[in-house]
């Protein structure tokens, strides 16, 4: 399916790149507070695994949209053969969720990250020294069966609760934990998919390629079917009311952990 960078299908419950439906979009950008302060040097010539702070989510981004970020299997090991594109097809920096942090015995940090890629799950190592650290005290959790999305602050205090649509048994909303790689704003605030989109790092199980769905990005979005949010309804995206999901944007920064349980 021919791509262009600056159009977006987001149809039927999944974000896509492609020819228009709900009209062109734009990005939504915003600045990430920094606070990074790199772990002590280990003296093993291994890379040691240091914990992060109860409750805070380590976030990488590239420094500059001109040139992707190198990949790494393994701490100080080889390129891995994923590529991350930097910018992505919509124009936004390349941004992945910190899962550990290391150092080696020369004293070099390093960060495994999540991947935006398939199959979900995907991971691999970056120099800390390639991306620009942030961080964000907040995790969305999507609670499927309750039909619920929880925003939670700290590690255990909810700050948001909203209903939400889900996946259909044909085609479910995949489990796991995703981080928020992009926000759109589709030109018609008022068509399907409300006034903003998140993109998330996973993919369906299900969809995987098609001209109606690309390649099943899964997003959290708005609707002009109210009554559909509490239901199983999408092809894998989650469905917020549009007041509820306009309380999201400009609190969730790109990288904010998304966890999908049953």
């Amino acid at each position: 399916m021919t791509r262009h960078r600056l159009a977006t299908i987001i149809a039927a419950g999944l974000l896509l790149v492609g020819a228009v439906a709900c009209g062109s979009t734009e990005r939504v950008t915003y600045d990430s507070k920094n606070d990074w302060k790199p772990p002590p040097t280990s003296p093993s010539d291994t890379t040691t695994t240091m914990p992060d702070p109860p409750g805070r989510h380590y976030i990488a981004t590239a420094p500059t949209a001109d040139q992707p970020v190198a990949l790494f299997q393994t701490a100080g090991g080889e390129e891995s053969p994923i590529t991350v594109p930097n910018p992505n097809e919509h124009g936004v920096i390349a941004t992945f969720l910190v899962l550990q942090r290391g150092v080696q015995a020369d004293g070099e940090e390093w960060l495994e990250v999540a991947l935006p890629v398939r199959p979900n799950g995907s991971t691999a190592w970056v120099r800390a020294s390639d991306v620009t650290i942030s961080f964000t005290d907040l995790v969305v959790t999507i609670a499927l069966t309750e039909h619920r999305l929880r925003v939670t602050q700290g590690g255990d205090e909810v700050i948001k609760d909203f209903p939400i649509g889900v996946g259909t048994t044909e085609t479910p909303t995949p489990g796991g934990v995703f981080f928020i790689k992009e926000l759109l704003r589709p030109t018609n605030s008022d068509g399907a998919y409300g006034p903003y989109a998140f993109g998330l790092s996973g993919f369906s199980n299900v969809i995987t390629e098609s001209d109606q769905f690309g390649d099943g990005v899964i997003g959290i979005h708005g609707t002009n079917q109210p009554e559909t949010v509490g239901t199983d309804v999408s092809h894998g995206c989650i469905r917020l009311l549009n007041e509820d999901l306009s309380q999201l944007v400009g609190l969730l920064p790109l990288g904010t952990p998304v966890e999908v349980i049953a």
